[in-house]
């Protein structure tokens, strides 16, 4: 089974992070702009936490806050579930699923390295799984 550092390198390790005082808009418009759907919330190279597009609906829009007045640290999850780049694949699917979280930021050694969504987590299974079926299929025929 695949590690999360194989996803890693495969994906890239690039980390959207914004600050506990930006504004949840600014946050928002960083989101749209790198096509993805969380941010890490970093200071000075310290996890602190996370804000999803899910934290912005339920935080923000329900309970009638201002998304440009609303800094990114009243809204975001601050015990943020976190992995190491030597997990499998299929145990950081299980930990997302169980905890029903779409975001997963890798840490080593303190160290935030990269962030995994469910959708890598499925996009890797898959390929696995196709690697398997094509090893049998050269298998059987010979």
């Amino acid at each position: 089974m695949k590690l999360i550092k194989h996803l890693l390198d495969r994906k890239g390790r690039h980390i959207a992070s914004v600050k506990p005082d930006a504004s949840v808009l600014d946050a928002l418009r960083l989101m749209a702009e790198k096509n993805i759907g969380a941010l890490l919330v970093m200071d000075s190279g310290r996890l602190l936490g996370i804000i999803s597009e899910r934290d912005y609906a339920r935080k923000v829009v329900v309970k009638g806050r201002t998304s440009d007045s609303t800094p990114v640290s009243d809204i975001m999850t601050a015990s943020v579930l976190t992995t190491s780049s030597n997990e499998t694949v299929n145990m950081c699917m299980e930990m997302m699923t169980d905890n029903r979280i779409r975001h997963l930021p890798v840490v080593d050694n303190d160290i935030v390295v990269g962030v995994i969504s469910i959708g890598d987590l499925v996009q890797a299974i898959i390929a696995d799984q196709q690697e398997v079926i094509e090893q049998l299929e050269h298998y059987i025929s010979g």
